[in-house]
């Protein structure tokens, strides 16, 4: 990772942009939860909301926009009527039935089934179909009581969100550095697919929020492959870690096996449901245990950073 480079009393002083992870193999573990309490209890950063599919970190942190900007992240075909001779065999090629012929109108794409792949453009001996960038969603740069986010909204019923999370990424990164920050702190996505994949690259630390369930324990297995395969360093918060102390510690005792840190160890508290409610980060809503064990966390966080 590049050098972030801000003056500081007339003199260049050189740090490292440090970025941090929070994702889970699975969703509804928490992670959010944890991001909105790291997001209040951090200074100088950045925040990234990379779960694009489904952001949610707005509802605690209450961002105002400052510029939202059109992302382009699919294709979609597009016939010329005036070209095409109706031979139909569009039709054919279209592994996804997007195209449709229709009276007395002729061929026309459904731009909802379209994967923008391409195969009606080389097989339309007219060369009447072309591939047109389509607006799939939108990055937006907000200002919070807690630093400047970075957030995205992809349309309904579009992909291309492991591409959104990059430019996500690449413009907290440019904020961060034009503010002079010291840390990038990034809510990825669940799950091990091309969005957290976009989420993780090149992070300093990824922390895996997993909960005592089978369904945790698997997740997070998958989840730690992926950080393993690209070089990144996980650490592991078990959220709610005294609804099943046994499953809790057969993860403890999985991560000891791999070589992995637990870190944290949160316990359940309606509190938290009530937190969200409020719209509020949990450790600014109560001091309670919930809130103890995640400053704890992130104090141990920021030591390993």
């Amino acid at each position: 990772m590049e050098d972030a480079i801000r003056g500081d009393s007339g003199k260049n002083k050189v740090m490292r942009l440090k970025q941090l992870a929070v994702i889970s193999g699975k969703g509804g573990t928490g992670k959010t939860t944890i991001v909105g309490a790291f997001a209040s209890l951090s200074d100088n950063k950045v925040i990234a909301d990379c779960d694009v599919d489904a952001p949610d970190l707005h509802l605690i942190l209450h961002p105002e926009v400052i510029t939202r900007e059109e992302f382009r992240g699919a294709k979609v075909a597009t016939i010329d009527r005036d070209t095409c001779t109706e031979c139909g065999a569009c039709v054919d090629i279209c592994r996804f039935n997007a195209i449709e012929a229709t009276t007395p109108s002729g061929f026309k794409v459904n731009p909802a089934r379209c994967e923008g792949c391409g195969a009606c453009v080389f097989g339309c001996e007219q060369d009447a179909i072309t591939l047109n960038e389509r607006i799939s969603g939108y990055t937006i740069v907000s200002q919070t009581r807690y630093g400047k986010m970075v957030h995205a909204e992809l349309k309904v019923g579009e992909e291309a969100s492991g591409k959104l999370v990059t430019v996500v990424r690449t413009t907290a990164r440019r904020v961060a550095e034009e503010e002079g920050c010291e840390m990038i702190l990034i809510d990825g996505s669940p799950g091990i697919g091309c969005p957290v994949i976009a989420s993780l690259t090149g992070v300093d630390l990824a922390l895996v929020v997993t909960e005592p369930t089978m369904s945790g324990l698997h997740d997070l297995r998958r989840v730690i492959g992926v950080a393993g395969h690209f070089g990144i360093r996980p650490a592991v918060c078990i959220n709610k870690y005294d609804l099943n102390e046994a499953n809790s510690n057969e993860i403890m005792a999985y991560c000891s096996r791999e070589g992995v840190p637990v870190v944290g160890k949160i316990p359940y508290d309606a509190v938290v449901t009530k937190a969200m409610v409020a719209g509020m980060p949990v450790v600014e809503y109560s001091d309670g245990t919930v809130s103890k064990a995640i400053k704890a966390l992130w104090r141990h966080i920021s030591r390993t950073l």
